[in-house]
């Protein structure tokens, strides 16, 4: 979040304090170790961003003028403007092509960790997180970058 553009609607404090929220509302959930709270943690934060750079899209609310970008320094991708929205989109594509590299852009990107604590989440090596993380970034890079991503963002905006 410290990356955020400025003028960003949601403080990391919010994020973590509706994170956390949610968190407690789910008692349901059997905490196995810190890996799995780890990662049940950088899910639900890409939930949440997701929810919310969706909801800016909204006609209701302006269609798409008011976008939530990524910081360069951030993004996984080449260009600094990707939406949220269409990272998710891509994310989901991803997934279905290799449920662990999505996975691996999730943990870093949403849940912020490092590759030694993304490694002990998904149970590999730091090696195969590396190759997973710049497979993933590169798959993404182009995926987002086809015309076709920027239009389901925004059909997506519309539908929801």
């Amino acid at each position: 979040m410290k990356r955020e553009r400025r003028g960003h609607s949601l403080a990391a404090t919010a994020l973590v304090n509706e994170a956390y929220l949610r968190l407690i509302d789910a008692q349901h959930i059997g905490w196995q170790n810190r890996a799995h709270f780890l990662a049940v943690s950088a899910r639900l934060m890409r939930r949440i961003l997701v929810d919310i750079a969706r909801s800016k899209g909204y006609k209701k609310r302006g269609g798409d003028t008011i976008r939530v970008t990524l910081d360069e320094a951030l993004s996984v991708t080449a260009e600094p403007a990707q939406d949220v929205a269409a990272l998710d989109d891509a994310l989901h594509a991803l997934a279905v092509f290799d449920d662990r590299k999505a996975r691996v852009v999730e943990l870093r990107f949403f849940g912020g960790l490092s590759v030694e604590d993304t490694a002990a989440v998904l149970k590999v090596s730091v090696d195969t997180v590396m190759r997973d993380w710049k497979f993933s970034k590169a798959w993404l890079a182009r995926e987002l970058r086809s015309p076709a991503a920027s239009e389901r963002a925004r059909a997506t905006a519309r539908v929801s």
